[in-house]
């Protein structure tokens, strides 16, 4: 299948890096097939290095060419539950701003509890939109089995790869922030998609309505 026309998606990453982690070479492979699409793009954790770095990111990785808005809040990394109520109030401040076509979120049985708070607001919120929960890989071994595929060029599987890493030097430090765990996971997917190229992305479809 191909993409329909879009006009119009919304990013939802809890942390700054999540969007591009869970779903940045398949924006790229987006903007390539329809250059005109907006892309607005949401962060809900941050600081001031982290802010910074998204940022960049946001202008680096869409252009700037995209009419869409980056977002981004402050409110604390992983005590997201506590501060629930506020985010409730966020995502409808953020839903009278946009009519997206599609969104990309994370995966609601997401083991993180920042990830999971994100994707439950995201399905609360936008009730009529098509909805794509992408995925991260970590300690809690919570990978599930995808059932959306997008096969990725080698050299945007190359430019997510090297972005991450060139965008988000305060990430380095951790252990599992590394080229090869994000090529890993883009090459397991491929394999169950039979991507020619050796690289996939891969999102859960949980509710789709087609039209005739």
């Amino acid at each position: 299948m191909k993409w329909n026309p879009l006009r119009s998606v919304l990013c939802l990453g809890a942390h700054a890096d999540d969007i591009e982690i869970g779903c940045g070479a398949t924006l790229l492979e987006l903007q390539q097939s329809q250059p005109d699409v907006k892309i607005d793009w949401v962060v809900f954790s941050s600081n001031p290095v982290r802010a910074a770095e998204a940022q960049s990111s946001f202008t680096e990785w869409v252009g700037e060419r995209n009419r869409g808005e980056l977002r981004i809040y402050s409110f604390e990394d992983t005590l997201f539950p506590v501060q629930r109520r506020e985010l409730k109030e966020r995502f409808q401040t953020i839903s009278m701003g946009v009519s997206p076509d599609l969104i990309f979120t994370h995966r609601i049985e997401d083991a993180h509890q920042d990830h999971r708070l994100v994707a439950e607001l995201t399905w609360n919120t936008f009730r009529d939109h098509s909805i794509l929960e992408y995925e991260i890989a970590k300690y809690e071994g919570d990978l599930g089995k995808p059932n959306v595929y997008v096969p990725i060029s080698e050299p945007n599987a190359n430019r997510k790869l090297q972005g991450l890493m060139r965008l988000y030097p305060s990430q380095h430090e951790k252990p599992w922030y590394s080229t090869e765990t994000f090529r890993a996971l883009m090459s397991l997917r491929a394999i169950e998609c039979r991507s020619s190229s050796g690289f996939a992305e891969a999102f859960y479809g949980r509710k789709i309505t087609l039209s005739p």
